[in-house]
């Protein structure tokens, strides 16, 4: 693999890598596994239904978050990076874990913000991906361009999500 980011990405992690025990950065790191991340967000879709009668923002997270492995995984295979700590080991960019907790906690928010006019929704996601992501760094688990890219890639995904929690809740919310 070459290109003008990848030194800085590898010589980024080297500073960062294992700083933190390994305690804490897996604990981070495990908010992206799906049997966390998921279940946050199908309660706010099924809040969301609930509170607004409209399937429509429901279903489109929940799409959104079936989107994600088909988004990642050919990614993954086509560029065969190797992991900071296991350099035979191929398929780290982009990080799968990332997108699932941006996805379902971003997710989940924008499901349920409509309805109030606190920003502690969308704060706790964010926060929540960050963790994750910080926490797959700091561990070693993936470079810091793997869990940037992956944030990138799921924007379109939550445009949709935000589309359709707006236009359920409508403009005067």
């Amino acid at each position: 693999m070459s290109g003008p980011l990848l030194a800085p990405d590898e010589r980024l992690s080297r500073v960062l890598v294992r700083t933190v025990p390994d305690a804490v950065t897996e604990r981070l790191s495990d908010l992206g596994n799906v049997p966390v991340a998921v279940p946050v967000l199908v309660l706010a879709m099924a809040y969301s239904v609930r509170r607004c009668r409209a399937w429509a923002p429901a279903l489109t997270a929940g799409v959104a978050m079936a989107l994600v492995p088909a988004v990642i995984v050919p990614l993954k295979e086509w560029t065969a990076r190797p992991g900071p700590l296991e350099p035979w080991a191929a398929g780290y960019y982009p990080s799968g874990h990332t997108a699932t907790a941006a996805v379902a906690y971003i997710g989940a928010a924008l499901l349920t913000g409509p309805y109030s006019q606190r920003p502690w929704p969308m704060a706790v996601a964010l926060s929540l991906t960050a963790a994750t992501a910080t926490g797959l760094i700091l561990r070693g688990w993936h470079w810091p361009l793997d869990v940037l890219a992956s944030c990138f890639l799921c924007i379109p995904l939550l445009l949709a999500v935000r589309r359709a929690a707006t236009r359920a809740v409508g403009p005067a919310a």
